[in-house]
């Protein structure tokens, strides 16, 4: 019986050993970091945020603003692999395009307390702006 449980070990270890080695993506080295897209400071009084875009969406996914001070969304997409080239607000009328590892600067109106939405061009990708 003690033999029998200890190559049952050994086979369960071999498995899992190939296994972890089958699931990983880069051979067990961790893939190298792309340096950080540079964000251009914000003007004084302006409050900016920056909106990582990729596979899973904007992020953060909802962004407060405080109503009456100028403000400005930096978005950076980071991945090939989303539908969300493009932003949209649909209440500002804004469409911009998101070319892969660039800053693209909106400016957001902020004169009126308000939720306004933001989304991919096919509306699968949603996060919003609160002004208040």
């Amino acid at each position: 019986m003690k033999k029998r449980t200890c190559a049952t070990r050994s086979a369960s270890a071999f498995a899992l050993c190939i296994a972890m080695a089958a699931c990983s993506k880069s051979g067990g080295k961790a893939a190298p970091s792309e340096p950080e897209v540079p964000i251009p400071p914000a003007a004084p009084g302006v409050q900016q945020t920056k909106i990582i875009v990729d596979d899973k969406g904007f992020s953060p996914g909802h962004v407060e603003l405080q109503k009456g001070k100028p403000a400005a969304l930096v978005f950076v997409r980071t991945t090939e692999d989303t539908c969300a080239k493009e932003v949209v607000f649909p209440e500002l009328k804004i469409e911009k395009d998101l070319p892969l590892r660039t800053a693209v600067n909106i400016d957001i109106p902020t004169g009126d307390a308000r939720t306004l939405t933001f989304q991919c061009g096919m509306a699968m990708y949603k996060s919003a702006v609160v002004i208040q």
